[in-house]
């Protein structure tokens, strides 16, 4: 019988045989591609990066600013101004909210980097070159806001060619959107008290008008009805005993002599008004005082405090030399696959 030849058959024992014969190129080109991936770590640009896990401020953190918002918050209750059906944020869920605002802003960032040694020693001096360092720069600080379904906080990572650079810039950066968060919220509640303080005066002025019209009406009407009692020569009261209250027209009934002493006890004490004015009139003395504004107040607190990290995040050398490793042993493999018939063909000739 013929025999069949299979053109296709893999031989392995050859296989294993060529690959052990030229395992020199296999271990040489393996530890020369290492060598190239540790000398290549060595000159890439290095980067570590820090992270700061925040939550909002205590009560004590927001200091004179906690006093003055809330204060503020319970005139607007009083005044009926917001409504109570829906619960209204508390004050250090505001102050927090301004904070993480800046902390994720864009502008934040750029002007943080703006002012800081670490941009300005890397500064080449080409406008497009910097622009694109900045661009770089900003991107290198990334905010991840708070997930509630997977119980996660507010965390901010910032990347840096140090680990001392990461954990500083990252604490300077923390701060910087703090004061800028305080800085806004300070305007704001200098704008809200400065708009309560109009609406309360507009009111009390109100409350003013209305009081002196029904003064002016109470003392026309007694003057009218002394007028009448004057003509008609009714000194004493004629006023019927029934103990019924008399209409302004039978006023003068009264007699001069009470009419009089009714006029002089009017004018005496004035216009009257009620509890709400005097109210008023003392709440719109403490917003005329202006409020006390309190810049160093800290709008969050920590719950994971930025560290120098001890571990770098790129060049990974140690994957890279695994990597290049491995990629420079497989090129040693292909080139003993490629030597191979060149060897048998020597042998046979």
């Amino acid at each position: 019988m013929t025999s069949v030849v299979v053109e296709n058959e893999l031989d392995v024992r050859g296989l294993g045989c060529a690959l052990w014969r030229g395992k020199r190129w296999i271990i040489g080109l393996a530890l020369l591609f290492a060598l190239l991936a540790w000398l290549a770590s060595l000159v890439m640009k290095q980067s570590w990066s820090s992270t700061a896990v925040t939550d909002r401020p205590t009560v004590n953190m927001l200091g004179a600013f906690f006093v003055q918002q809330q204060f503020l918050n319970n005139l607007d209750i009083r005044n009926q101004t917001v409504s109570l059906s829906t619960p209204a944020p508390t004050v250090m869920d505001e102050v927090y909210q301004e904070f993480t605002m800046q902390l994720a802003s864009w502008d934040t960032r750029r002007d943080f980097w703006q002012q800081t040694d670490y941009f300005k020693s890397r500064k080449s001096g080409n406008a497009h070159n910097d622009a694109a360092l900045l661009d770089d720069l900003i991107i290198n600080i990334q905010y991840t806001p708070a997930d509630a379904a997977h119980n996660t906080q507010d965390n901010i990572k910032l990347v840096a060619e140090t680990a001392s650079d990461a954990n500083n810039l990252l604490r300077q950066y923390i701060a910087y959107a703090s004061e800028r968060a305080a800085r806004h919220l300070n305007d704001e509640l200098k704008g809200a008290w400065q708009a309560r303080s109009v609406q309360l005066q507009a009111q009390v002025n109100r409350q003013q008008a209305v009081a002196q019209a029904v003064f002016d009406r109470q003392r026309q009407r007694i003057e009218q009805a002394l007028k009448v009692a004057s003509e008609q020569g009714i000194r004493e009261n004629r006023a019927p005993a029934n103990g019924e209250a008399l209409q302004d027209s039978d006023r003068f009934l009264l007699g001069q002599s009470m009419l009089q002493a009714q006029l002089d006890t009017l004018q005496a004490s004035g216009p009257a008004y009620d509890l709400s004015y005097d109210q008023n009139r003392a709440m719109l003395g403490t917003l005329q005082a202006g409020p006390q504004l309190d810049k160093q107040f800290q709008t969050y607190r920590y719950l994971r405090t930025p560290e120098e990290p001890v571990t770098r995040d790129s060049p990974r050398r140690l994957f890279m030399m695994v990597m290049w490793g491995i990629i420079g042993a497989l090129v040693g493999a292909g080139v003993a696959l490629v030597r191979r018939p060149r060897a048998a063909l020597a042998t046979s000739h």
